[in-house]
């Protein structure tokens, strides 16, 4: 489990791609002096598992479908990344709760600074549309922001001076695509009430509906 706030920044040394997945190795830009093998880091706000570090390095494996899901597979030699290490209980919990399953990509539609921020609109699968709300949490290359806007396949955030400085968000621009996962609260409530709004929809709302659901 993680937080979407950045631990710090990272830069792709390797990429050895196969047929199906691939192997990364990443250069830690900030210290870490107590990597364990097998743990869970977020790159991009993609959770990977540390199969071999150093005292500036570490790599890992992603699978066909986490490459198939997420911008990982167009890294390259040099690119930057955003780092974060797991959850541990007792820390302070001060983005959201992110999973780093992403749910996919989305798309830099436009970009406008607005005072010392910058804000930048994206456009998503429009199945997702449900899970994003205005003032809830979305997580973009694994940094949790706040919706300002959203609407049918896409929302606005806004990414202030600090996030800029610490994240590669400085870097996004229009046309690039960014690891995409909605609030994790928010698909379970979705999952929860699935059945109820399905069965909504084929009898309607009447009073033996109401008494089912505990109104």
């Amino acid at each position: 489990m993680f937080t979407g706030l950045i631990s710090g920044i990272g830069e792709t040394l390797a990429l050895d791609a196969g047929a199906a997945d691939a192997r990364f190795s990443f250069r830690t830009l900030f210290r870490v002096d107590d990597w364990k093998k097998g743990e869970s880091v977020a790159v991009n706000g993609v959770c990977l598992s540390v199969e071999s570090f150093g005292t500036d390095y570490f790599s890992a494996y992603a699978s066909n479908e986490t490459l198939r899901l997420t911008n990982l597979s167009a890294l390259r030699k040099g690119d930057r990344v955003n780092l974060e290490r797991a959850l541990a209980l007792g820390d302070r919990l001060g983005g959201h709760l992110v999973s780093a399953h992403a749910d996919g990509t989305a798309l830099i539609r436009s970009t406008r600074e607005a005072g010392e921020s910058r804000v930048i609109r994206v456009s998503f699968p429009e199945e997702f549309s449900s899970q994003v709300i205005p003032k809830g949490s979305v997580a973009l290359d694994g940094v949790s922001l706040t919706v300002n806007h959203c609407g049918p396949g896409f929302l606005e955030v806004n990414i202030i001076p600090e996030t800029l400085k610490s994240t590669t968000a400085a870097s996004w621009k229009k046309g690039r695509r960014l690891n995409f996962e909605t609030d994790l609260i928010g698909k379970y409530v979705a999952g929860m009430l699935a059945p109820a709004l399905n069965k909504e929809r084929e009898k309607g709302v009447d009073l033996d509906f109401l008494r089912e659901n505990g109104f």
